[in-house]
């Protein structure tokens, strides 16, 4: 099971994602907004809560999404990006 280490929340509704294996992925979050369980993350300020639950990324509306789903799906980053 893959492991979180890191996450970053950016502005145009992505995530760059650190896993413990020292891959960086970005996952592209917008095309989900139109579902109805991530449909309050097109508030920008709750996209921003986006919190690392190691496994899992979750936000304070209670979406989540887990790790495997953000390394498939995710677009692999250069390893010197650094999400906080």
């Amino acid at each position: 099971m893959r492991r979180i280490t890191s996450i970053s929340a950016n502005d145009d509704w992505t995530l760059d994602v650190r896993f413990a294996t020292g891959e960086v992925r970005r996952y592209d979050v917008s095309p989900l907004l139109q579902r109805e369980a991530f449909r309050g993350l097109e508030d920008a300020a709750m996209f921003k809560t986006a919190r690392n639950g190691g496994y899992f990324v979750a936000w304070d509306n209670d979406a989540d999404l887990s790790a495997d789903t953000l390394y498939l799906e995710g677009v692999p980053l250069p390893p010197t990006t650094h999400p906080t």
